[in-house]
């Protein structure tokens, strides 16, 4: 366990490497005896940083929820970060890639909340009442620490390798669409990439949803009205490069396209 001048220290480290584009050495290697806690902790003070310099939260990202992306991470639990709203691109967004570091796009879906979502014992059905519309989303993968080798501690420190998320298609309510069907085909620069079906999310990505609203309760905190909760990726990540433009499709549920600079 760390102290609250270390974990002020490694959010000040992040912050930099987050300005200057870089990577920061392990912590897992770096502070043998760092917790869950200790990430979470670290990840606070990231998010207090940024509200208390202007910016406004608007959601949360849950990652390592689906097999695919376990097997992609060697890491078996799931974690959460935090979204602010400059993170937040609209469909057909051209994005400069140069603001992220080691850059990687994954297929998920978004959900967004009409009423506050409270652990401890929140359940697949709570989440699917308090739940307004959901819609498809791409989330932006950035690291801003090592990649090799990583664990948990660095990646929840790391606010969960949360970049950006772009939304579109066709928002629809929860009880309109069973929502483990929910597949979608990715391009890059007009080639099939990757598939992947939502049911690989938990058997269920309201489930991803259901487990955040749980672990927030455990630190002091809740999902509010209005709030964006990227569900979890059903494809491994896909990298991509400058002048790169991707395209997932999602059927009925429409498509979203962007295009790195």
């Amino acid at each position: 366990m760390l102290d609250s001048k270390q974990h002020i220290a490694i959010a000040d480290e992040l912050a930099q490497a987050e300005r200057d584009r870089t990577m920061i050495p392990l912590l897992s290697t770096r502070f043998p005896d760092m917790g869950v806690e200790d990430s979470y902790a670290i990840q606070g003070e990231w998010v207090k940083r940024g509200i208390a310099g202007g910016r406004r939260l608007v959601g949360r990202k849950i990652g390592l929820t689906s097999k695919v992306m376990q097997e992609a991470t060697g890491i078996t639990e799931p974690d959460y970060g935090a979204i602010f709203a400059d993170q937040v691109y609209e469909n057909g967004s051209i994005i400069e890639h140069a603001q992220f570091s080691n850059v990687r796009i994954e297929v998920e879906l978004a959900f967004v909340l009409k009423e506050d979502l409270a652990g401890p014992n929140c359940s697949i059905f709570d989440v699917l009442r308090a739940t307004d519309y959901v819609v498809p989303a791409l989330e932006i993968l950035s690291s801003r620490i090592e990649m090799k080798g990583r664990t948990i501690v660095d990646t929840i420190s790391d606010n969960a390798a949360l970049g950006a998320m772009v939304y579109g298609g066709n928002p629809v309510r929860p009880e309109d669409v069973d929502l483990r069907w929910v597949s979608a085909l990715l391009y890059r620069n007009e080639s099939i990439e990757d598939t992947g079906v939502a049911a690989a999310v938990l058997n269920h990505p309201a489930m991803g949803v259901a487990w955040l609203a749980n672990k927030l309760h455990a630190h002091g905190d809740t999902l509010k009205k209005g709030d964006i909760i990227l569900a979890g990726s059903f494809t491994k990540p896909m990298w991509v490069e400058p002048g790169d433009t991707v395209h997932a499709d999602y059927g009925k549920l429409g498509a979203i396209t962007c295009r790195f600079q």
